[in-house]
């Protein structure tokens, strides 16, 4: 595995395989790997010859109060599981690299990153583009493959990717979730043990939401109100938002049909955290 810096090697890596009929695979992420990103490399290698891993904080999706300076970094562990991963490039380029001047251009996907995390993030998604766009233009993949757990994201970089007309296959993975339903998340390693305790609390209320709707109850204003009592019966949880939302165009939606997701955000003492469910789908455990 090639360890990559800077983003004219990285560009030069990616015009060889190009030359050579070699497709590429991207797996976007900010490092701090878990089982969740372990899965995402594997999906990649499935879809392209070659797996390239980037590795970047991004300075400009983080609010000033939020956790920037403090986001797990462990760049050894890291090169070491994506190595095992058989990932042919590790790109971890610094900030001077991917932003030598304050950038003065920035991609904006409007409407989809209006509501949820947009809400209590303002920017957020902004910053997102614009490195996943930064990033498609460097490394040139086939394939991009990106977790549901960031639902909203996902939806959001997909309509970039088909507004710029790039012929990227956005490919998504299906949330891994801890032997408790608890997400798998970096910033879950934040949370203190009687914190660990209650998150699973978010996964407890998406399997009581989805027993609702086998039941037959299709009203979202009663189902949302279930889902809170659940989750507050934690002290330590506060509830950012619960909506049920269209899958497709993220549209609040007032009856539950197949199309409907329950997406759900709440801070668990200083961690903010993030989880949804289709709530027809059936899965291992709910």
């Amino acid at each position: 595995m090639e360890i990559i810096k800077t983003l004219n090697r990285m560009s030069a890596w990616a015009k060889a395989q190009e030359k050579s009929a070699k497709q590429i695979s991207l797996v976007p992420t900010m490092g701090s790997f878990h089982e969740g990103h372990l899965r995402l490399m594997r999906r990649a290698a499935e879809l392209a010859d070659l797996v390239v891993v980037s590795l970047f904080v991004n300075p400009i999706q983080f609010g000033p109060a939020e956790d920037l300076t403090s986001y797990p970094r462990n760049m050894e562990r890291d090169a070491a599981l994506a190595r095992e991963e058989g990932v042919a490039v590790l790109f971890a380029p610094d900030q001077e690299a991917m932003y030598p001047d304050p950038p003065l251009t920035r991609v904006v996907v409007s409407g989809l990153s209006a509501g949820l995390c947009g809400l209590t993030r303002p920017g957020h998604f902004d910053g997102v583009c614009t490195v996943v766009a930064k990033l498609f233009n460097i490394v040139r993949p086939a394939a991009a493959v990106f977790g549901e757990k960031d639902y909203q994201q996902l939806a959001v970089i997909r309509r970039m990717a088909m507004d710029l007309n790039w012929n990227i296959d956005i490919v998504a993975h299906p949330i891994v979730r801890d032997d408790d339903g608890l997400a798998l998340s970096s910033r879950n390693r934040y949370l203190s043990p009687d914190e660990r305790q209650s998150a699973p609390a978010l996964f407890k209320a998406i399997k009581v939401a989805r027993k609702m709707v086998r039941g037959g109850i299709i009203d979202a204003d009663r189902l949302l109100a279930e889902v809170e009592t659940i989750i507050n019966m934690h002290d330590n949880i506060e509830i950012e938002y619960l909506s049920i939302i269209d899958c497709e165009n993220l549209q609040v939606k007032t009856r539950i049909d197949k199309r409907s997701l329950l997406a759900m955000a709440v801070r668990i003492g200083g961690t903010r955290l993030i989880d949804n469910a289709m709530l027809f789908e059936e899965t291992e455990g709910a």
